[in-house]
């Protein structure tokens, strides 16, 4: 009886096997066995199965029988089962075909939907631009600006939802894709938006570097003018040229060398000339004016200028151009008073008597700091500094009282540097220009080693073309035998390699 138990166990968890693991087909599963029994029991097995509800009919030669059938049937079964199985997944995935076909059909009605939907919306937008579009119309005549205006918005609305309904359009109408159009759509509105942002963010960065830039400057001011007095002044110094020998990003660091040339000190006194040049010129403009006599300045100028007591001049009506280059010198040679000093007899320290290097080593690096600086910002941050104070002193010296009331019919100017100040009109201005070459000339000279002397022509003296340089051009640039010094007009400097700058002087006839 054991092995009759054993052998029904084993057909029963076969058949429930096959049931557990294709359970969507299960019932079409149980259908087959119930209709077809013989496609797992064979003929024989009939009777077999009616003893086995009868456990009493049972007996060896039943079993007996059993066994033999069961061992020539278990490889049809195995078929039989496996094409059940086949069977059951070919039923699933019918199911899953049929599920993706009713969505298909599905999204093509509600793409059609979508469409007809869009199509009502086109035809709505279309009419309402026509509308828009005739009220603009009629707007033209007769010329109404408002009723234009509010046409011409209409107008574009109307045409930017069309240009919507296009992109929804083309993208189709399945549902699926709601979400992402809608992320289009923003991302189309903000994009102008991102982009005005993006050049915001440009001009932010670029007025953080202007602001850093001024924050440095600032900075090498306070050093400067830090080194103005007493032991601050050396300690100043110190840190000056100790943050540029550490690297420190200055502004204009990389627009000169790292150290002072002849041919420097040769290209910024052409600088002063030219700053002189039109400094002269706008002062001589407000001479005239303010209908000065001309020729009594010159002879003015000229006795001053004059050593031996001498004021006979070539004419009694000069030229114009003497009368500029007359005026020219009385300006050079009043700012250019005290040059061969450190501070321009401003003051009586003598540091670079004490430490001619680290003298000459701080006067460059002041050189550098300062060249590309507008002079009206720095004495708008700095008035007080030492090159303010030159600038006051300067002013004073070259401008009367009496002469700027002339001028400007007040003494402003002067009452603004005297409470210290500096003015920002036009004419002072111009001459912060001249001011501030030669105090750059003034700073190289005394970077250089050794330092340039300068010299100046005297009136009456014969002319030296290794030395002197005439301001009047002569036909065939040759000068005339015979022309001495009539008055000079700006100092010449001897430099350490040997080269000479050569003075510029205005020539006359010897008498």
């Amino acid at each position: 009886m054991a092995k009759k138990v054993t052998n029904f166990s084993d057909l029963i968890q076969r058949v429930t096997a096959s049931c557990l693991l294709h359970p969507l087909g299960s019932n079409r599963f149980h259908n087959q066995v119930d209709m077809t029994p013989d496609r797992f029991l064979h003929p024989s097995k009939n009777q077999l199965k009616s003893k086995l509800s009868n456990p009493e009919n049972y007996d060896d030669e039943d079993e007996q029988c059993y066994n033999n059938n069961n061992n020539s049937s278990s490889t049809d079964e195995e078929e039989e089962s496996g094409e059940i199985f086949e069977d059951a997944r070919e039923t699933e995935e019918e199911l899953q075909s049929k599920r993706y076909n009713n969505a298909a059909i599905w999204g093509r009605e509600e793409r059609e939907n979508d469409v007809w939907m869009i199509m009502g919306q086109v035809f709505d937008s279309i009419s309402s631009m026509k509308k828009a579009y005739a009220k603009l119309q009629e707007a033209h005549s007769p010329w109404d600006p408002e009723k234009m205006r509010v046409a011409d918005a209409e107008v574009v609305a109307e045409l930017r939802r069309m240009g919507v309904l296009r992109e929804r359009f083309k993208r189709g109408g399945d549902k699926r894709n709601v979400v992402a159009r809608a992320a289009e759509t923003v991302s189309e509105v903000v994009a102008p938006y991102e982009a005005a942002m993006a050049e915001l963010n440009k001009e932010v960065k670029a007025k953080e570097v202007e602001l850093e830039e001024l924050r440095q400057k600032v900075s090498c001011l306070s050093v400067v003018v830090s080194s103005g007095s007493g032991n601050g002044k050396k300690n100043g110094r110190s840190n000056l040229s100790s943050r540029k020998k550490g690297g420190g990003n200055f502004i204009l660091q990389h627009q000169v060398p790292t150290s002072p040339t002849p041919d420097m000190f040769e290209v910024t006194l052409k600088q002063v000339r030219d700053s002189s040049k039109s400094f002269t010129s706008y002062l001589l403009s407000l001479m005239r004016s303010a209908h000065w006599d001309l020729s009594a300045a010159v002879r003015s100028i000229e006795a001053a200028i004059s050593t031996t007591g001498s004021t006979a001049i070539t004419s009694t009506n000069p030229h114009q151009h003497q009368t500029k280059y007359a005026l020219e010198s009385y300006v050079l040679r009043k700012i250019f008073q005290g040059f061969d000093h450190e501070t321009f007899y401003m003051d009586g320290t003598l540091f670079s008597l004490l430490n001619p290097s680290q003298f000459r080593t701080e006067c460059f690096s002041k050189f550098r700091d300062m060249k590309a600086m507008d002079p009206s910002e720095l004495l708008g941050i700095l008035p007080s500094s030492p090159f303010g104070v030159f600038c006051s002193k300067k002013y004073q010296d070259i401008v009367h009282p009496k002469m700027e009331e002339s001028l400007f019919a007040n003494l402003d100017l002067r009452n603004q540097l005297l409470n210290g100040t500096h003015p920002r009109t036009p004419f002072y201005t111009e001459f912060l220009g001249l001011a501030k070459a030669v105090w750059l000339l003034h700073l190289l000279a005394f970077s250089l080693d050794p330092p340039p002397s300068h010299f100046e022509a005297s009136r009456g003296a014969e002319f030296h073309p290794a030395y002197m340089e005439s301001v009047v051009r002569y036909p065939g640039g040759k000068v005339p035998p015979g022309q001495v010094v009539g008055f000079p007009v700006s100092p010449g400097f001897k430099l350490g390699n040997g080269s000479v700058v050569k003075a510029r002087v205005y020539l006359v006839p010897k008498k």
